[in-house]
Formats: structure tokens, C-alpha cells, sequence
């Protein structure tokens, strides 16, 4: 199978025999699958992919030494501080001395690669470019930054929350989740019941909930975000559970009471609609009779007629002209 994406191709056409290689926060992209070697990411959906062809792969926050390993391929994320935190993670987990390839897509920052490498005291030499592309390599080696420095913790809606490089609006509250938050203030219940937070991300809208009586359940296929979550209620001295899953992939039959999201609706650069009509269209078979859906997402995203087509109505409880906050009740006719 030939590669599907820019950086793959790229990849490809190296004269490498990349078969014992791991590949670091890997797209999706079938050839890195022939081309063997194991999986690190912070990806659920792609740590799934893996396991299930029976491929190794490991989790972007396990700490676990990686030994034996012929050298790895680390492909540079669109955030930076993200891509600083894979490379601190790579010189503490695998041994000194490993060879590294750093590759991604021009407009992606990967170029940027070469002082990141200089200020960690790695020397660097560019490999090839093709494909808008360009690939990079080094050898890692011990560095006096831990890769831990980098999470914080901010303030916003009276919570102390727990953010990553690596979690969607790292280190602050985006305006979207802010017109949900005081969206929900006036339609919340007296006893909201059990609630799904789908798409958890640093785990403000779990925290709030749970402030509010709610019995959390909180998923993001992001384990960045998973971890992120369970900072930010064991801070807040907050309970709910939180789990990795891709959209609904580890709740099995479970129903709830409401589901409240602000879906991605970006896979890096590309926009993707895909796991949000995914959580639309499941919808109704995670739903109570009677439960709601509330989702905020930006005004020119088609999602009303996702949402009247899975559930026969859909209303608009806040519109500020860039976001708007969409409910829909689960009908006896649309129940699973």
C-alpha cells in the first residue's frame, strides 16, 4: 500500500528500513501500519488501530523506558509547545544515542524543529523535503528539562484547571465553552442526573457540572485531556469519572440523562467533521427518554441539520454571531 499523506510519502520514498522503527504521534495513514514497528500517541482511536492489528503501541504519558528500539520517527504536531513536549518525553524514555527523524509539513512549523534541537543541545541536519514537506534528524540524548514542566495549571469560572500542550485552548478558556458554561446556567435542572462530558478536554465543563450535583462522565479520545480531566476534579476536590474513548467506543450501552459538548471539529490543519456527526448520530442510543443533547460549536458549522435529521428539531438556545449553543430532547418517537 502506498502512503496516503504528504509526510508518509515523504517517509516512503527514504532509502530506510524503517520495519523495527517506532512512530510518534503518527496521522492516520494505513502504510505506517505495512511498514511495521510499534505506535506512541496520545491518540486513543489510533492506539486502538494498533492494538487491533496487533501492532505494539504505548500511550503518550506512560513513562515506561523504551529499549531495544533501532530509532524512532516523531511527526511534528501544528502546536509547537506540544512538539517541545514530545521531544522532552523521547530523550527521557528512550535510551542515548537513539537515532530520531522529525518530519512534518512546511506550513506546520516543522522547520522550527532546528532551534527547538539547538537550545536542547542536539545537533540536527536536514535529511530530504518533498511534499511541502520536510524531514529531519538527530540523535537523542539526556536534557536538564523534564518533560512534566511542561503542564500548568489557570483560573477560570472559579475552578483551578490542569492544562497541556496537548489539550484543546491550552491555558485558557475559549470563548465557545464560555457561552456554553453560562448557556447552561439558566437550562441546567435542579438535578441534572448523570451527564456525559464528550470531548472533556481540560475538564472545566466536568468540574462545573459536578459543582452543580451532576454525576459526571467525562471521554475524550485525547489521553492528554483524559489526564488533564482527573487533574482538574482531584484539584477542585471534585468527583466524576473519565475515561479514554473514542466518541462513545468505551461506553458500550450506557445512557445518560444529557450529553453536553463542544466537539473538535479539526484533525491538526484539516477540518473533520467526522466525530461530531459521529456524536450526533449516536446520540440517541446514549440518551434517557426525555435526556438532551447541548453542544456549543462555531456559527457556520452545519450541524443543524445534523441535528434535525438524527432528532426531528433542533433549538438554538445561544447565538453571539461566532457561536451557538444547540439543544435537542430525546423524543419517545427518535428513542433506540
Amino acid at each position: 500500500m502506498n502512503a496516503q499523506t504528504p509526510v508518509c510519502q515523504l517517509l516512503e520514498r527514504q532509502a530506510m528500513d524503517y520495519r523495527q522503527w517506532w512512530w510518534v504521534a503518527p496521522p492516520q495513514d494505513d502504510w505506517l501500519l505495512e511498514a511495521g514497528g510499534g505506535v506512541i500517541s496520545g491518540d486513543q482511536s489510533v492506539l486502538d488501530a494498533w492494538r487491533a492489528s496487533g501492532k505494539s503501541a504505548g500511550s503518550a504519558l506512560s513513562t515506561e523506558p523504551l529499549e531495544d528500539i533501532p530509532g524512532a520517527v516523531l511527526f511534528w504536531p501544528k502546536s509547537h509547545a506540544l512538539g517541545e513536549w514530545w521531544l522532552l518525553s523521547l530523550c527521557e524514555r528512550l535510551p542515548a544515542g537513539t537515532p530520531l527523524q522529525v518530519v512534518g509539513e512546511n506550513q506546520g512549523g516543522v522547520k522550527r524543529v532546528l532551534k527547538v534541537l539547538a537550545a536542547l543541545g542536539l545537533g540536527c541536519r536536514k535529511r530530504d523535503s518533498a511534499r511541502r514537506s520536510t524531514l529531519f534528524e538527530t540523535r537523542l540524548e539526556r536534557v536538564s528539562v523534564a518533560a512534566d514542566a511542561v503542564w500548568q495549571t489557570f483560573e477560570a469560572e472559579h475552578l483551578t484547571l490542569a492544562s497541556h500542550p496537548g489539550v484543546f485552548g491550552h491555558g485558557k478558556l475559549d470563548d465557545g465553552t464560555r457561552l456554553l458554561l453560562s448557556t447552561l446556567e439558566a437550562h441546567l435542572p435542579d438535578a441534572p442526573g448523570t451527564v456525559l462530558d464528550l470531548g472533556c478536554g481540560d475538564g472545566v465543563i466536568s468540574a462545573w457540572l459536578s459543582e452543580r450535583r451532576a454525576n459526571i462522565t467525562a471521554v475524550d479520545v485525547n489521553l492528554f485531556a483524559v489526564a488533564a480531566t482527573r487533574c482538574t476534579l482531584q484539584t477542585n476536590g471534585l468527583t466524576g469519572e473519565v475515561l479514554p474513548s473514542d466518541v462513545y467506543s468505551a461506553l458500550d450501552e450506557r445512557r445518560f440523562d444529557m450529553i453536553v459538548s463542544n466537539p473538535p471539529f479539526h484533525q491538526e490543519r484539516t477540518i473533520d467533521y467526522g466525530p461530531a456527526a459521529r456524536l450526533i448520530r449516536a446520540a440517541p442510543q446514549h440518551l434517557t427518554p426525555g435526556g438532551q443533547l447541548i453542544l456549543v460549536a462555531n456559527a457556520f458549522l452545519p450541524y443543524p441539520d445534523l441535528l434535525e435529521s438524527t432528532f426531528g428539531h433542533c433549538e438554538i438556545l445561544a447565538d453571539d454571531r461566532r457561536y451557538r449553543v444547540y439543544r435537542v430532547v430525546l423524543s419517545q418517537r427518535h428513542a433506540i
